[in-house]
C-alpha cells in the first residue's frame, strides 16, 4: 500500500479569501444597482399618503370630524382623489395635531409626548435568535409612535443594520466614514451624539444608523476593562442619550442578536424592555437561554453600580399563525408562565409584512393596493394593536 503522503494532491486553484472578496465586490455592485432602482439618491424616505380614515385613527378623532375641519378651512387641505376620497401626508397629519391641540381643553390629547417631570422612555427591543421579528417590530413601533405625535429617536445597534436599510440608509454606501452610535460611545475621542443623528424623512422620527463599525465597541471594551477605562462600559449609552434627552419623548433601540457589551449597555440605559418571541419550541428554548444569560450578566452589572430599574418588560409574540395549533399552545404556555408580561396582541405572520420588507418598506410606507384588502388590513390591524399596547405602557409609566 502506498504511503498517503506520496499521493498527489491537485493544487488548489484559488485562495478562499480572494474568491470571497470577488463575490463581495460583485454583490456590492448589484445591491447598489438594486438600491438605486428602489430609493432616491438621498437616503430619506417618505411615508405613503393615508386615507382620511387612517388619518382620523392616528389622531383619535372621527373621519366626519376631519371632513368638518376641511370644510371649515382649518388645517391643511387633503388631496382629493377619485370618488372624493381624501388623503393626508404624514406632514399634514402632524399639522392637524398642532391645530387640534391648540383648540382642545385637555392638553396632551393630540400631542401625547412628555410633559414636565416625565422621564425619557428608552425601549430596547431584544432577542439573540435571528428571525424573531426584532427589527420588524422596532421599525413599525418607531414609525407608529412618530405618526401618533411622539418625538422619536431610533438607534440601530445591530451591526447587520437591517433597521437602517429599512429607513433608506445602506451602510456600505452611506456610512463609509462612520456615523453610527459607536462614534458617540467609543472610549477615545467620542463625538457628540447630535453629530450622528440623522432625519429619517418621516415627521417626528430621527435615526442613528448602524453598520459593522459597531463591532469595534465589542472589541475595545475588553481592552478598556483591562486598563480600567471601561469599568463602567454599561453607562456609556445612557450617558450619551442624556445629551439629547430634552429633544425626544421615546428612544427605540434595535439591539444586536447577541448578548454582548452593546446589548448590556443598551439594557442598562433602558426604561423598558421588549422581547420578541417566535412561538415555536426551538425559539422559546433559545429565549430561555437568553433570559438566563441576561439575568446572570446584568446581576454583575448591577453589583458594579449599574441601574437595573425599569418601567416595564413585555414579551411580544411575532410571526404568529392563529391556525397553527402548536403555535397557539406555545402562546398559552407562555401566558401561563409570564402572565401580563406577554402582550395581549400578537404580531401576525403576513405576506404583506414580508413582501413590504423586500423593498425596504414597512406597512406604513408600502402602497395598500399592492395587496388584497383583507391581507393588508389583517396585517396592519395586528401591528397597530401591538403598538397601541406599548403606547399605553408608555403613558402609564408617565403616570397617566
Amino acid at each position: 500500500m502506498s504511503d498517503i503522503s506520496s499521493l498527489s494532491v491537485p493544487p488548489r486553484s484559488e485562495r478562499i479569501d480572494q474568491l470571497v472578496g470577488r463575490h463581495a465586490e460583485r454583490l456590492t455592485e448589484r445591491l447598489k444597482a438594486h438600491r438605486d432602482q428602489l430609493l432616491e439618491q438621498a437616503p430619506r424616505k417618505r411615508l405613503r399618503k393615508f386615507t382620511s380614515g387612517e388619518a382620523a385613527q392616528f389622531l383619535g378623532v372621527g373621519d366626519a370630524y376631519l371632513r368638518k375641519l376641511h370644510l371649515e378651512g382649518r388645517g391643511p387641505s387633503p388631496e382629493i382623489r377619485a370618488g372624493g376620497r381624501r388623503y393626508y401626508s404624514a406632514e399634514e397629519i402632524a399639522e392637524l395635531r398642532v391645530e387640534l391641540e391648540r383648540h382642545t381643553k385637555q392638553p396632551g390629547s393630540y400631542l401625547p409626548g412628555r410633559r414636565p417631570g416625565d422621564h425619557l422612555q428608552v425601549i430596547t427591543v431584544v432577542n439573540f435568535k435571528g428571525g424573531s421579528g426584532k427589527t420588524t417590530t422596532a421599525a413599525h413601533l418607531a414609525q407608529k409612535l412618530a405618526l401618533d405625535g411622539y418625538r422619536v429617536l431610533a438607534i440601530d445597534l445591530d451591526p447587520q443594520a437591517s433597521f437602517s436599510a429599512l429607513h433608506g440608509f445602506q451602510p456600505e454606501f452611506h456610512l463609509l466614514g462612520g456615523g453610527t452610535l459607536y462614534d458617540a460611545i467609543r472610549y477615545e475621542e467620542p463625538v457628540p451624539l447630535r453629530e450622528v443623528i440623522r432625519p429619517s424623512g418621516i415627521p417626528g422620527l430621527d435615526i442613528v444608523p448602524g453598520n459593522l463599525e459597531l463591532m469595534e465597541f465589542e472589541h475595545e471594551t475588553p481592552r478598556a476593562l483591562a486598563g480600567r477605562d471601561g469599568q463602567f462600559f454599561f453607562t456609556r449609552i445612557g450617558e450619551t442619550l442624556s445629551e439629547v434627552e430634552v429633544e425626544y419623548d421615546v428612544v427605540v433601540i434595535d439591539c444586536p442578536p447577541q448578548l454582548g457589551f452593546l446589548t448590556m449597555s443598551a439594557l442598562s440605559a433602558a426604561t423598558a424592555v421588549l422581547v420578541t418571541v417566535h412561538p415555536q419550541m426551538l425559539d422559546v428554548m433559545s429565549m430561555c437561554q437568553f433570559l438566563l444569560m441576561t439575568s446572570n450578566l446584568l446581576s454583575v452589572v448591577a453589583e458594579a453600580g449599574g441601574d437595573m430599574g425599569h418601567d416595564w418588560l413585555r414579551y411580544v409574540v411575532t410571526r404568529f399563525e392563529p391556525g397553527d395549533g402548536p403555535q397557539a399552545q406555545m402562546v398559552e404556555f407562555m401566558r401561563s408562565l409570564f402572565g401580563e408580561h406577554v402582550l395581549a396582541n400578537p404580531m401576525l405572520k403576513s405576506t404583506a409584512i414580508s413582501d413590504a420588507g423586500i423593498t425596504n418598506q414597512t406597512l406604513y410606507e408600502v402602497e395598500k393596493n399592492q395587496f388584497t384588502r383583507a391581507t393588508y388590513d389583517r396585517a396592519i390591524e395586528s401591528i397597530n394593536a401591538v403598538n397601541a399596547e406599548i403606547e399605553s405602557l408608555i403613558q402609564t409609566a408617565w403616570g397617566r
